[in-house]
């Protein structure tokens, strides 16, 4: 069964950085996609940041230039490190990875902004 742990949220003021980590276990090959979502209180879920099987990586516009998106594929370890953090990214952070065409999502870790 794949299961996703996410670590590393926490509360840092504006202008900071954190750096989050997602540990997926259970997979058989290497994931078609991994990516990390966001979701705020009274907003729908959305997309921060992909990257595919081959590296190929995408962003949302709110993300472009502060975060990026990397892995470990030795030790099936996603990452997102946030950088010039603002309190509009203050959210819940969770980590999906698709594998054999099922989605699959870590609970979420806390992110919060604020000064």
């Amino acid at each position: 069964q794949v299961q996703l742990v996410e670590s590393g949220g926490g509360a840092v003021q504006p202008g900071g950085s954190l750096r989050l980590s997602c540990t997926v276990s259970g997979l058989v090959f290497a994931p078609s996609a991994m990516g990390w979502y966001r979701q705020a209180p009274g907003k729908q879920r959305e997309l921060v940041a992909t990257i595919a099987r081959y590296g190929n990586t995408n962003y949302a516009n709110s993300a472009k230039g502060r975060f990026t998106i990397s892995r470990d594929e030795a030790n099936n370890t996603l990452f997102l490190q946030m950088d010039s953090l603002k309190l509009e990214d203050a959210a819940v952070y969770h980590c999906h990875v698709v594998h054999f065409g099922s989605d699959y999502w870590g609970r979420g870790i806390q992110v919060a902004v604020s000064s």
